[in-house]
């Protein structure tokens, strides 16, 4: 971070701590949809000349149908295959070609393609998303490849890597039918099973532009921005059918669950988990303060108390994953050799507890209020950071204003609320207990 930046964010945090926190500028954009169904949202700002453009497609992993997982981010990189006009990785290069950047990702919910580039160039970056989003090709030859990609990337991330099927495995006993049961890289089985077909099938289905939401942040006229939208991505044909949204629902837990499996690591580990709300709900808010105490690094309470007062466990992380549908608050301890994982799995669950017991601190609370400021205000520092706001708030939230309104509801949450949650969500019935034992112990206490 830039020294002046640094300074102006401690100012700015010492005003939150001592006055209530100080708002950062309101994001001063322009909402089109246009006729062919695309969601465009715009703010100029002049300060640096460049223009960064997001290109959000509402669909991911939660999209598949079982049996063919990882078609949304198989997806994500045969959108860089070749279109009509443009060959096999001539996107990426005629941006880089400009002294440009791009990219993409691929989540439960969401597909994003993004460029930043100098000013000038925004004709060709809107040029070259609307002509993959109107003819991307999509060969044979080309989808084997890039099959043969992704199955290497999964081998890299989560095969081959000590713990790196924990997320997987999690989600794949957490959940009965809702497709956050799947990861979004997709197994192996159901990315060889996967045709041609289905694959251009996906495409006509989800890569639409009444499935899309162009963000554009940076420096242009919106009148002539939007000009050369309407001429690129406007032009588009609508889709012929309607997108489908027939994500099955989780029916709620009704009794604690206790696993015990095998895996080939070293150490045993141990996880807590429990289903909570989806993000953008008014629990969601107290949640993210709650997962931010108990698991947010070496100062979180989980970790202060397995790893450093209890020397029960090497490591100790969890995360509230708040996404678009309801989702997992989950706290894992790696094991410490010796330890009993039954002994870590009582300490992990009364420290849960704790928080539905005792009332926080005034202190931690505050303290929790100023980290998620910083973040809100570092948030508008870039192109890129305005761009992801808005479009989250957008195709996430289906309300651009809480792209500016969840400032004040972080800071209005009290210790009530934070213990609300808990009492709300941590409940045993609604607890998956997983203990993951090194191969040939399972079962050992």
């Amino acid at each position: 971070m830039k020294g002046h930046a640094f300074r102006a964010v401690a100012v700015l945090l010492v005003a939150a701590g001592s006055l209530g926190a100080v708002r950062p500028p309101k994001l001063e954009y322009q909402l089109i949809t246009l006729p062919n169904g695309l969601t465009v949202v715009l703010e100029e700002d002049h300060s640096t000349p460049i223009v960064h453009l997001q290109l959000w497609y509402h669909v991911g992993s939660k999209n598949e149908k079982p049996g063919r997982t990882g078609f949304a981010h198989l997806f994500e990189h045969l959108m860089f295959k070749g279109s009509k006009n443009v060959s096999a990785e001539a996107h990426t290069s005629m941006v880089a070609s400009v002294g440009g950047q791009s990219n993409a990702y691929t989540t439960d919910d969401e597909t994003v393609f993004w460029e930043t580039v100098p000013a000038q160039y925004l004709p060709m970056i809107l040029w070259l998303e609307a002509d993959r989003m109107a003819t991307l090709k999509v060969d044979k030859d080309t989808f084997t490849n890039e099959r043969e990609v992704v199955k290497e990337e999964r081998r890299m991330r989560v095969d081959n890597q000590p713990y790196g099927r924990l997320n997987e495995i999690i989600y794949d006993q957490a959940f009965t039918v809702h497709p956050y049961k799947h990861a979004t890289i997709g197994s192996m089985k159901d990315l060889e099973a996967a045709s041609v077909e289905d694959v251009r099938d996906f495409y006509r289905t989800y890569y639409v532009p009444a499935n899309a939401t162009l963000a554009l942040v940076g420096d242009f006229d919106s009148a002539q921005a939007m000009q050369l939208i309407t001429q690129y991505l406007g032009r588009v044909p609508k889709a012929e059918r309607d997108v489908p949204r027939d994500i099955p629902k989780e029916p709620p837990q009704t009794k604690e669950k206790r696993v015990t499996l095998q895996q080939p690591w070293p150490l045993p580990a141990v996880v807590v988990a429990y289903h909570i709300t989806n993000d953008g709900n008014p629990d969601s808010y107290p949640l993210h303060i709650a997962a931010k105490l108990l698991s947010d690094g070496q100062t979180s309470r989980i970790y202060q108390k397995l790893v450093y007062e209890k020397q029960l466990a090497v490591a100790a992380f969890g995360n509230a994953n708040l996404i678009e549908d309801p989702n997992l608050f989950y706290a894992v301890a790696i094991v410490q050799p010796g330890k009993s994982p039954q002994e870590v799995t009582d300490v992990l669950i009364a420290e849960l507890d704790r928080l539905k017991n005792e009332p926080i601190s005034d202190h931690e609370l505050q303290r929790t209020k100023n980290q998620f400021a910083r973040d809100y205000i570092l948030g508008r520092e870039s192109n890129q950071q305005k761009a992801q706001t808005l479009a989250h708030a957008l195709v996430i939230h289906n309300d651009i204003k809480t792209a500016d309104g969840e400032f004040d509801i972080f800071q209005n949450i009290t210790i009530a609320d934070v213990q609300r949650v808990a009492r709300t969500y941590f409940r045993p019935e609604n607890r998956l207990v997983l203990t993951l034992m090194p191969s040939g112990k399972a079962g050992q206490q």
